[in-house]
């Protein structure tokens, strides 16, 4: 059994993650800046820590505590919010994942897993799926952001003897994804469809992405804990989905009726993007199991249970 702290324990991700985390035995405490608006997404049985990333304060709790794994997914997830305002996006996401390694490090934690960006930090390339071997491209202060805290992650490994696995994420989807806060495509569209509202497709629906399961996510994290120390693998499907095949298969699944609208494409946002997943089956045991319809429909099922 591991001690673990989940940053970001009470979003989207982190809190599917920390619920992994507690059904194989370990004892976990999660670290979110936002534990009251999020309860609803906590285990009853998971220690909860209402406190930001960039906190002073943060030095203490791992005095106290002495963790054995952390494992961050605590950031400022917005895209063109990162364009908007990319001092606030580095404030958070950079400072803020070098306070997390500075106290792993003082406490001597033993591994650091890091919930990192398969999209931005490859930015627009023409070699799809991506691999791993593809050099940095960000294109937004997000990627960047991303591609800054795995940078930091090898100079501690080399220099702090601090192990690290940096998860590269697609686009993750699943129950308790939030519309509003982490907005992603999938659980606007629902609740705009299952509300009887109209949802706009952002540019001319041929905008690509590579959509994983949570509960594959999950198992990835899982994975992390023992596998893939100091390396980086991508966690997506090597699947291409565009805006208006996911509008199509989710309006089936809703039953909306109604039509869609297409407003301006957002800023920052890639054109195309897709993930191989080669290295994450022989580095880390992992592949993909659940496929987009059934994962869409355990989505839908859960949005209407709410």
């Amino acid at each position: 059994m591991s001690k673990i702290l989940v940053t970001g324990g009470a979003g989207f991700i982190g809190s599917h993650v920390a619920d992994g985390y507690l059904k194989e035995g370990h004892d976990v405490t999660i670290l979110d800046n936002q534990v009251g608006r999020r309860r609803a997404n906590l285990n009853t049985d998971v220690k909860a820590v209402e406190l930001d990333i960039t906190s002073p304060e943060l030095a203490n709790l791992f005095e106290r505590e002495r963790f054995d794994i952390v494992n961050h997914h605590a950031a400022q997830a917005s895209v063109p919010l990162s364009v908007k305002d990319p001092e606030l996006d580095a404030r958070i996401n950079i400072l803020g994942g070098l306070n997390l390694l500075q106290a792993s490090v003082r406490c001597n934690v033993k591994k650091f897993i890091f919930a990192s960006s398969g999209g931005t930090v490859y930015g627009n390339t023409d070699q799809l799926p991506a691999v791993e071997e593809l050099p940095f491209a960000a294109n937004s202060p997000y990627g960047v952001s991303k591609v800054a805290t795995e940078l930091y992650l090898k100079v501690y490994a080399e220099q702090y003897r601090l192990a690290f696995t940096v998860l590269r994420y697609s686009n993750v989807y699943g129950p308790r994804q939030d519309p509003h806060g982490e907005a992603g495509v999938v659980a606007i569209f629902t609740e705009k469809m299952l509300a009887g509202g109209t949802p706009v497709i952002n540019g001319d629906g041929e905008f690509f992405r590579d959509y994983v399961y949570v509960g594959d996510v999950v198992r990835a994290n899982l994975l992390a804990l023992t596998r893939c120390e100091n390396e980086a693998v991508n966690i997506g499907t090597g699947i291409r989905t565009s805006t208006t095949q996911l509008f199509a298969s989710l309006k089936a699944l809703t039953g909306y009726s109604g039509p869609s609208k297409h407003g301006p494409p957002r800023p920052g946002d890639l054109r195309d993007s897709c993930l191989a997943v080669d290295k994450a089956k022989r580095t880390l045991g992992w592949e993909p199991r659940v496929p987009l319809e059934e994962g869409l429909q355990q989505t839908v099922k859960w949005f209407r249970s709410r």
